[in-house]
């Protein structure tokens, strides 16, 4: 009997380097999240989440969250506020009940967003 290679696909790769963790689709998970290098969230998360980096919220993802990070590709769905110090972008399917602060934005059609919004200064590093 001969088994079956396993395929495994291919990270998204961003302008911050490759996805390089993922909370899939079936994972819940509630604290408080700190990383580094770019995160994806397809699943649960309920909690905080701190950090400089990259953060992707998937379609069909929930957070329950105050977050704070870098860059925030909003895809799912997010309750809390959102500090992104460079730059966020909502897609098509993304929504967010909180309010947000953010040097950069960028909204697509279709977006849901329930808040207020305060355009702040880049970080400097």
């Amino acid at each position: 009997m001969s088994k079956k290679p396993v395929t495994r696909t291919a990270r998204p790769i961003t302008e911050y380097g490759a996805i390089s963790t993922v909370l899939g689709k079936e994972t819940s998970f509630s604290g408080i999240l700190n990383f580094q290098k770019p995160l994806e969230i397809s699943g649960e998360f309920q909690g905080e989440i701190e950090s400089e980096g990259f953060l992707l919220v998937s379609e069909g993802a929930k957070v329950r969250a105050n977050i704070k990070a870098g860059t925030v590709i909003v895809g799912g769905e997010i309750t809390g506020n959102v500090i992104a110090t460079q730059k966020l972008e909502m897609l098509s399917t993304g929504k967010v009940n909180g309010n947000i602060k953010t040097s950069k934005l960028q909204i697509a059609d279709g977006v849901v967003f329930d808040g207020n919004c305060e355009m702040i200064q880049p970080n400097k590093d």
